[in-house]
Order: structure tokens, then C-alpha cells, then sequence
């Protein structure tokens, strides 16, 4: 299925994009390349991943701190080296909901390799689509810095630091830490930025107010629901707002009556499906 241009308007006017949430994660082991070519088949409107350094400074696309739970490994992230994370399964711990883990692991090797954030910009460029792609630095890290310094280093080199372009990528930075987006903002000026936003928020981010150079809020579902107002607050200072993780159809209805502008979700296929 081709996906949508986001320049092109979508065949229900101003309904939410659909973003697969580390990949179509419901579906596929998360994080892994299938989990995003399983999206880019669904035809979602973008996709969502988290970086973090290895100890030899290369960005893999893992959530957790730790290798524990979505490998047949264990320890920190960034004390072990990408030859060291290359050699652990990052897949057979998925049950599959048709039980064909195997025979996808025979079909295709490297299902259960860890996924480089520079391999998943190479799938994703090839796409020649303008795919929402939102890219979570994680913190705190020993790192600091560097994490971002390395992004922008990957970013620049597929030309995706200037701003949204036709065929490529529109890429979007978040983060929890203010001081990251600072620092993005910084190194690459013309990359959106989203502050991600828990229940435990700052009251700056309830009254629709954001950080200086961000224009866009990342909402916890829960504070949605909690508090619907908050969107409309956001909107009306010209802010975009994306909301996570959108799984249950409740959960969904609410974001189309609402008009959020981004539903990040573990189920994409599902959601697509309430819009459709």
C-alpha cells in the first residue's frame, strides 16, 4: 500500500495522522527493522523510535536502559558495544499472535538483529515518502550530549536537518529533558521539537504554554483523558498536539473529537481501521 504524502489532504479532512509506535509493536518484535516495514505496509502516516548510544557511540533504536527485556541479553545499553548487541536476538521474545515467529526468523535472518538508527533511515529514505518520523532521545545517559551531537550527525548526512523536504523523511525530535531540546535546537535549528509531556507535567505545559523554539506537545493518553481541555489550550497558541500511546478505541474516538493533530500507537493497523 502506498503511503499518504502528508501534504496530501487525507480522504476524511483534518483527521489525526497515525504514527506505529516503535514500529507496528503490536504486530512485530519493537524496534526491529520488521516492526517498521510491517508499518510502512500498513500505510501509516509515520512512525516513532527511541535512540540511545552504545559505549562505542552508536545510535540503536532501543526504549529500555537495559538489553534485558527485549533481548536474550542483559546489561545497560551504553556499556556494551554494537558488536556486542549485533550478536543477541532481538525478536524470538515476541509471541506472534499467529504463532509464526519461526518460520519468520527462517524467512528472514535478520529479524532478530538490533536496529541501528542509521539502517532504519535507510529504509525509511528509500520509501520516498513523507513520513512523520518522530526520533525520542533518551535520558538521563552518561552521554549527555553526545546523544544529541550524534543525531544530528546521522541526520545531516541524509540531508534531514534543513527542514521538511518532498520524497524525504519529516523528521521531529522529542524528549522528556528540556535541556535535550535545547541542545537540538542548537545543533539544528530547522528540526521540530516535541516536549513530551507525563500526568506529573510542569503546570507551564497545562495552560497550552511550551518551552521557547518548541511548537509541539507530546501528551500522555492519560492526561488526555483526564483533561481534554488541555488540547484546545495548546492549539490556540498555534502548537501541534501528539498523543501516546493511543490503543484503545475510547482512547482513539476521544483524539478525533478532540482534533489532535498526531495519535502515536502500538496498534496502527486498528486505529487506521476506527478512521477509516
Amino acid at each position: 500500500m502506498a503511503v499518504p504524502y502528508l501534504g496530501e489532504k487525507h480522504e476524511s479532512e483534518g483527521r489525526p495522522r497515525v504514527v506505529a509506535h516503535r514500529g507496528a509493536s503490536a504486530m512485530q518484535p519493537e524496534h526491529t527493522l520488521a516492526a517498521y516495514t510491517t508499518a510502512f505496509d500498513l500505510g501509516v502516516d509515520g512512525i516513532e523510535c527511541d535512540v540511545r548510544l552504545t559505549a562505542d557511540h552508536h545510535l540503536v533504536c532501543v526504549h529500555d536502559r537495559r538489553a534485558d527485556r527485549t533481548s536474550n541479553g542483559k546489561g545497560v545499553i551504553s556499556t556494551l558495544e554494537l558488536a556486542r548487541l549485533e550478536e543477541l536476538d532481538w525478536a524470538s521474545w515476541k509471541k506472534l499472535d499467529d504463532g509464526s515467529a519461526s518460520e519468520q526468523m527462517d524467512r528472514d535472518p535478520d529479524r532478530g538483529r538490533i536496529l541501528t538508527l542509521n539502517r532504519l533511515l535507510d529504509s525509511l529514505t528509500s520509501q520516498r515518502q513523507e513520513l512523520l518520523t518522530l526520533i525520542e532521545t533518551k535520558h538521563p545517559t552518561r552521554y549527555g550530549g553526545l546523544v544529541e551531537r550524534q543525531l544530528v550527525t546521522a541526520l545531516r548526512a541524509y540531508g534531514l536537518t534543513t527542514g521538511d523536504l518532498t520524497q524525504l523523511p519529516h523528521v521531529r525530535v522529542m524528549s522528556f529533558s528540556l535541556l535535550a531540546l535545547v541542545r537540538m535546537r542548537g545543533l539544528a535549528p530547522q528540526v521540530p521539537l516535541v516536549y513530551l509531556v507525563e500526568q506529573s507535567a510542569p503546570r507551564l505545559s497545562w495552560d497550552g504554554s511550551l518551552p521557547v523554539g518548541v511548537n509541539i506537545v507530546g501528551l500522555d493518553v492519560k492526561i488526555v483523558r483526564r483533561n481534554p481541555s488541555i488540547v484546545k489550550a495548546h492549539q490556540r497558541r498555534g502548537h501541534e498536539v501528539y498523543v501516546w500511546t493511543v490503543n484503545q478505541p475510547e482512547d482513539v474516538e476521544r483524539c478525533v473529537e478532540l482534533g489532535v493533530d498526531v495519535m502515536i500507537s502500538d496498534r496502527p493497523r486498528d486505529v487506521m481501521a476506527m478512521l477509516d
